[in-house]
């Protein structure tokens, strides 16, 4: 993993912010984006914004917003080719072992979130095939415990196969205070779970309400 990413340093690379008004302008005209519920968005401070994952262009809809810069956790296959390595890490990605409880990649997300910054992940851990969420890894609830950040539920809706110019619905829910969660000390799995659940429900909530009406 270290030939990889430099797990040493946490940054917030320029490239991201100099990239965002094209990344909003290709979700406007190219992927027609609308998004609902902007509002939600905290300000400022550290949360997880945790979103159902249907594409390889989900950043880029999350992105689109415009709202907060976005560190994503990413699957360490995209690591491998060197040159879109450097090239996503300048755009805040960072690589996890998927199915391994990368605690490394979980570190890592924990220092992002006390720096206030925002954490993205895909808690399926995988993309949906049928574009429906499905059930959640318990990795976002893990780093949600162990930092005791709040968690944004976001959803990306498509009743449509998911490709250049689809129309996408992007819809941000209300913040789920880490209290809500319950975690307590002892740690035991089933507060994860039930943790994970819960976030995966919320997306789900937001994702089933379909296209805001135009």
């Amino acid at each position: 993993m270290s030939e990889l990413y430099d797990f040493s340093k946490v940054k917030e690379y320029k490239l991201y912010t100099v990239l965002t008004p094209l990344a909003k302008a290709v979700c406007k005209t190219v992927q027609k984006c609308t998004y609902v519920g902007t509002e939600n968005i905290p300000k400022k401070g550290g949360f997880i914004l945790a979103c159902n994952h249907q594409s390889s262009f989900d950043p880029i809809a999350l992105g689109g917003s415009g709202k907060r810069v976005i560190h994503f956790m990413a699957k360490e296959e995209l690591f491998e080719n060197k040159a879109l390595g450097i090239f996503i890490t300048h755009l805040n990605a960072f690589p996890v072992v998927r199915g391994k409880g990368d605690m490394t990649a979980i570190t890592h997300a924990e220092q992002i979130l006390q720096n206030g910054w925002v954490l993205g992940i895909f808690p399926e851990g995988t993309r949906s095939e049928d574009y429906a969420p499905k059930r959640a890894k318990s990795g976002v609830a893990l780093i949600a415990k162990q930092t005791g950040a709040d968690v944004l539920p976001v959803s990306i809706y498509t009743d449509e196969e998911y490709k250049r110019g689809t129309r996408l619905t992007v819809r941000f829910g209300t913040l789920i205070k880490n209290e809500e969660f319950g975690f307590t000390e002892e740690g035991k799995s089933r507060e994860l779970k039930e943790a994970s659940r819960r976030i995966m429900d919320e997306i789900t909530k937001l994702w089933e309400e379909g296209h805001c009406k135009k």
